[in-house]
């Protein structure tokens, strides 16, 4: 049965396991979230050396892990079975292999906890193990967030630790670091280990913590070239230029996109007579960010956004080696050069 992670992890923490998981996807952060806990809380530390087992699918095969699967616990209530890398699994896209994890899915050891972590992939749902592990078992199917789903996620991220966060400091964080979860919890907390107390996170402990310069940062580029800054921007850029390593250039090249896309969806909607007031839920701009764009809308009209969406694809292929011999620094105060004039 499909399931969100929240549900999942809710029946966790409510001693409700289930005898088999399968946990696929392109967001790893959710799979490691489950499959963790299960790890550290399904039993208690006496009775893992005997009842949990931890494979990895480069070095088993189906057969091993539903034998495993299949043992009865030792003084002990459960067993906890789980398979990392389950994609790399020898057997797994054989026929055979796979008649034996029907069966077994079908007809699971009830004092087994078995765990898939199928990461990076989702299996095929045409075929007959595909259907079988969607009815049978606790199946998630994780996806990476878009972008304007980062600030709820990072709100809501920081109000289960027990904290709260602006909204400018939930934007840098999402502007800075992007969607990679794993990494965005890991930003978070390196804010919260400072404070034992719930506090709110606010922009001045973003700069603190997490390492984003005051004055030159991505955020700060974007705000330069959202009012034709030439002489903010250049600065900026020069000091991404010169420390090329914290700065690399495709994740700017990546933002900057989402910019002038948005400030082109801006014009297109004031066209349709779409009110300012609803621009904010329809391009996913959290509100207290809408007048700096809708003000870069006005400084920007549709020939030059084009022009610049055109020239960050071309920016992109220069950073990958594509159709010129540049550094990455170069790359970018030749792109930024280009988007004001």
């Amino acid at each position: 049965m499909a399931v969100t992670p929240q549900q999942i992890l809710n029946d966790l923490k409510n001693n409700n396991y289930s005898p088999i998981y399968f946990l696929q996807g392109e967001e790893t952060f959710y799979i490691d979230q489950i499959s963790d806990y299960i790890e550290k809380n399904a039993l208690e530390e006496g009775q893992k050396g005997f009842n949990q087992m931890v494979f990895y699918g480069r070095d088993t095969d189906l057969k091993s892990i539903l034998s495993n699967a299949r043992r009865f616990p030792m003084m002990s209530e459960r067993q906890v079975v789980i398979v990392k890398e389950a994609k790399d699994i020898s057997d797994f896209n054989q026929e055979g292999s796979q008649r034996l994890l029907e069966e077994y899915v079908k007809n699971p050891q009830p004092s087994t906890i078995l765990v898939f972590c199928y990461k990076h992939k989702k299996i095929d749902g045409r075929k007959n193990i595909g259907k079988v592990l969607a009815k049978e078992t606790v199946f998630l199917t994780t996806t990476k967030l878009y972008d304007n789903q980062l600030p709820d996620w990072i709100t809501n991220y920081v109000k289960s630790q027990g904290y709260s966060i602006s909204s400018k400091a939930t934007s840098m964080i999402a502007e800075n670091v992007g969607n990679d979860l794993e990494r965005l919890s890991g930003e978070i907390e390196k804010i919260l280990i400072n404070f034992a107390e719930p506090i709110e996170i606010d922009e001045h402990m973003v700069h603190k913590y997490v390492g984003i310069s005051k004055e030159y940062n991505v955020f700060e580029l974007q705000k330069a070239l959202a009012v034709r800054n030439v002489k903010k921007a250049n600065q900026i850029v020069n000091y991404f230029a010169s420390n090329p390593q914290k700065n690399p250039v495709i994740p700017m090249i990546a933002l900057l996109f989402t910019f002038y896309s948005r400030l082109l969806l801006i014009h297109f909607f004031i066209k349709k007579g779409v009110q300012q007031s609803d621009l904010s839920s329809k391009l996913g701009i959290n509100p207290y960010f809408m007048r700096e764009f809708v003000e870069a809308a006005k400084i920007y009209p549709n020939h030059k956004i084009i022009e610049n969406i055109h020239f960050l694809k071309e920016a992109d292929l220069h950073s990958k080696g594509i159709g010129a011999s540049l550094d990455n620094g170069q790359i970018l105060k030749e792109l930024v050069y280009k988007l004001m004039h």
